[in-house]
């Protein structure tokens, strides 16, 4: 018998292609898979961090939000007061006005004069001035607190005399003075005219300016719808 020796080694195969490719494109696969997952490990922990930080500053933030409560209700507050605070100062204003008014109501203005024509004493041309201008005879003498020019002096060489304004000693003199000039209309003095008016605070100037104002509107119209009633008249429907 032939004696049995050692079966012969099998010969070593080459490896599929098709197997190498396939196993290099799941490590591949896997190195990429593991950057991306530290890539999200590296967000994550930049997120967790962020998400710390925002924790510690949630105190912060609700004690801002409380505060800004605070303030808009105290902003609304004051919203809601607004008008009773406007009544308020309008009464106050009209009250403070009403004041100026009577502390001025002795006062009279006196425009047209020329300038120098008094003299050297306002107060003495103006005693024996306004028996003469207004015809009036007062009695008491007139009487003076204070009398003198208004404006600056450079007014004086502009073609426009300075106003005089005086102060009446006695109330019911100053008042005769203007209503008799508002009665008779302007005064005139050699040539020149000279108009008279009382001295109020600004705020009743142009009250009586707007006045003023609305009564010439009123007249217009009052003149049109006139002569819209006369064409009326003389051309009937």
């Amino acid at each position: 018998m032939a004696a049995q020796g050692t079966p012969p080694c099998p010969a070593t195969s080459l490896a599929d292609p098709r197997t190498v490719y396939a196993t290099d494109r799941i490590l591949q696969g896997n190195t990429s898979v593991g950057r991306h997952l530290e890539a999200m490990d590296f967000k994550i922990s930049d997120r967790s961090t962020a998400s710390t930080s925002i924790q510690a500053d949630i105190p912060c933030f609700q004690v801002t939000v409380t505060d800004l409560d605070l303030r808009l209700t105290t902003v609304v507050d004051h919203i809601a007061a607004l008008p009773e605070r406007d009544r308020e100062m309008q009464s106050l204003q009209e009250k403070i006005t009403d004041l100026e008014d009577r502390k001025r109501r002795d006062n009279v203005h006196f425009f047209g004069i020329p300038e120098h024509k008094e003299g050297s004493d306002i107060k003495v041309f103006l005693k024996t001035f306004l028996p003469e201008l207004t015809g009036l005879d007062f009695s008491p003498p007139l009487e003076f607190q204070r009398a003198h020019r208004t404006g600056p002096l450079h007014e004086a060489t502009s073609g426009w005399p300075r106003p005089i304004i005086a102060c009446f000693l006695c109330h019911g003199q100053a008042r005769q003075v203007i209503s008799t000039a508002n009665s008779q209309g302007p005064y005139f003095l050699e040539g020149h005219e000279i108009r008279v008016a009382a001295d109020f605070s600004r705020l009743t100037n142009e009250k009586q300016k707007a006045s003023l104002a609305l009564q010439q509107q009123l007249r217009k119209l009052e003149i049109k719808f006139g002569l819209f009633e006369s064409a009326l008249v003389v051309y009937p429907g």
